[in-house]
């Protein structure tokens, strides 16, 4: 038995947010400043009334068109996102019936970060190979333009909105392998929103500025970024050596790596670390951002476009996202 993904297709909102406009918020940096080290040159950003189960339901029916896709042979439905339309009741639930699928079918949302895709990736193929299920669209969605303070610069620089469907079948473009995965809440706090849930409903109302004009509040998305960046160095050579290890492969059979695309900053440390062929690492983040989960369907999306995934490669995915929660795969095209 396989479980293969079939198809991807994305969504990306209308709104466009260009170093330009960021630079007239910000005159302390400069255009030129942003892109050397970040690489992003613009990212969409959903209107405010439109939610991340709208950009879901947009991306999976932008899937169901580009491939023909029958929508009533989908019996499982993954949502992942970390910007619910509600706390209860579940998201997927209402995307089941927006989009009009069986109601003979499991739908679940998951609440991760950046490493959600990969964890997507590795509950579909269980329901694939369980029997639960033949066809799972996974669609990954964020709009973490929401819980950004307008002046937080650092996290406007990088952060943008966008939803990817990805469907996972018995067959397809390419053979899901196996997977390393990898929890640690003890850094829960270095990227958190920590008021509005059940913790503490109410605001804390704590917003301060510091020496720099960053601003740090409960209230807003808060992510130490720095802490982050040490943690997933150190992380990487050990979740990339276990994703081998569990593939029976070495870091030379593997033809592209497509990781989290995070920014350019980082992803030139972790090239430079795991010593990756600068032709064999894709990056595909300069319009669009760093989508959270939706970063690495988007990219691979792009790189079978493009060309740069040909028929017989094998292509490996990792992420290291808040929670933290990390996992990889090995993708058979």
């Amino acid at each position: 038995m396989k479980a293969c993904v079939k198809a991807i297709s994305y969504y990306l909102p209308d709104k466009i947010i260009d170093n330009t406009e960021l630079v007239k918020d910000f005159p302390e940096w400069t255009i030129e400043k942003i892109e050397k080290k970040l690489g992003i040159k613009e990212r969409h950003i959903a209107a405010a009334d439109e939610t991340a189960a709208d950009m879901a339901i947009k991306a999976a029916a932008k899937l169901f068109q580009e491939y023909q896709i029958d929508k009533f042979q989908i019996d499982y439905l993954i949502f992942c996102s970390q910007s619910a339309d509600y706390f209860l009741p579940t998201s997927a639930c209402i995307i089941q019936n927006r989009l009009g699928l069986t109601n003979q079918m499991g739908a679940i949302d998951v609440n991760l970060g950046c490493s959600g895709f990969i964890f997507g990736l590795s509950i579909a193929k269980g329901m694939i190979f369980s029997g639960c299920a033949k066809n799972v669209l996974l669609l990954t969605s964020e709009t973490y333009s929401k819980y950004l303070h307008p002046r937080d610069k650092g996290n406007r620089t990088i952060f943008a909105d966008a939803a990817a469907a990805t469907l996972i079948s018995e067959n397809g473009i390419a053979e899901i392998g196996n997977f390393t995965l990898g929890t640690d809440g003890s850094g829960a706090e270095n990227l958190i929103v920590k008021s509005g849930a059940a913790r503490h409903k109410e605001l804390y109302h704590d917003l301060v500025f510091d020496d720099f004009g960053n601003p740090k509040s409960s209230d807003y998305l808060y992510m130490d970024g720095a802490a982050i960046l040490n943690y997933t160095l150190e992380r990487i050579p050990e979740m990339i050596n276990g994703v081998l290890e569990k593939n029976n492969l070495s870091m030379q059979d593997i033809d592209l790596h497509i990781y989290h695309q995070a920014n350019k900053y980082i992803a030139d440390l972790q090239r430079r670390k795991m010593r990756i062929p600068q032709e064999k690492y894709y990056c595909f983040f300069e319009n669009v951002g760093n989508t959270v989960s939706s970063t690495i369907p988007i990219a691979i999306k792009a790189a079978i476009n493009d060309g740069s995934i040909q028929k017989g490669y094998k292509v490996m995915s990792v992420a290291q996202g808040l929670g933290y929660s990390w996992g990889g795969v090995v993708l058979y095209f």
